[in-house]
């Protein structure tokens, strides 16, 4: 598994300026906390507030447009959020792919299009509760990372993946750690057959679907595990520094 764990809140549209507090909060913790690589995704209005607020914490945004410019009045660029001070891009979020009916081929060129404005990527995937009882689990989340997976040159060195069943988001339910086991152990398998294995092993995989405190540490301690997309639990530093936490506490064992 490469590097360090990695922690990523996504704010999703959730705060306001009083949420810097939070971000400070979160900040100074993971300066304590260097085992883990630690950041959050707020949304666009805070980017440059929690940018300028933050020393230790990477900074990304929620989404960005294929586009460079241009009349796409209420979309923001990739180098619009890179300007703003974010480093990475959440790309391919269910909640993006349902409430905006993104496709895989729009995600792959807003990949291709955060990669040229210097930002790294973190691309989402994931089945409904319908695709898993049916038993289609593993090849639907595969066929949706082989249609968006960059291709460009060197891309891999810039690529988090997320497995965030939809079912699990936002619901309080969570994967079995047999299902998240296998869906990360499928996903490893398509990146080594798209990178090659010594690329392959510089994307971390991480797990996302309510992850929490109480369950963060037997999630991150599986097979290929690394690292956690977290949603409504980012936003209180006492349970976010809860799951970083546990992260460090997983790397020592």
């Amino acid at each position: 598994m490469a590097e360090r764990p990695y922690i990523v809140g996504n704010w999703k549209m959730n705060g306001t300026r009083a949420m810097l507090s939070e971000a400070r909060a979160i900040d100074r913790a993971a300066q304590r906390y260097m085992k883990a690589e630690v950041a959050v995704a707020p949304p666009y209005t805070l980017i440059h507030a929690v940018h300028r607020e933050a020393e230790q914490i990477g900074i990304g945004a929620q989404d960005c447009h294929a586009g460079e410019d241009g009349a796409h009045t209420g979309d923001i660029s990739a180098s619009m959020v890179a300007d703003a001070g974010a480093k990475f891009v959440i790309l391919g979020h269910s909640e993006r792919r349902a409430d905006h009916r993104e496709t895989n081929k729009q995600i792959n060129a807003k990949i291709e299009s955060a990669l040229e404005a210097g930002l790294r990527i973190i691309l989402c995937c994931g089945e409904t509760l319908k695709t898993r009882d049916e038993g289609d689990a593993v090849d639907f989340v595969l066929k949706q990372l082989k249609a968006s997976l960059p291709k460009i040159e060197d891309a891999a060195e810039r690529l988090t993946v997320a497995y965030e069943p939809v079912w699990a988001i936002g619901t309080g339910k969570t994967a079995t750690p047999k299902d998240i086991e296998e869906m990360h152990k499928a996903i490893r398998g398509l990146l080594d057959e798209t990178y090659g294995e010594e690329t392959s092993a510089q994307v971390r995989i991480l797990y996302g679907g309510s992850v929490k405190p109480d369950n963060a540490k037997e999630i991150l301690s599986l097979p290929e595990v690394g690292g956690a997309l977290v949603g409504g639990a980012s936003l209180s530093a006492e349970s976010f520094l809860g799951i970083v936490v546990a992260a460090s506490e997983t790397e020592e064992a």
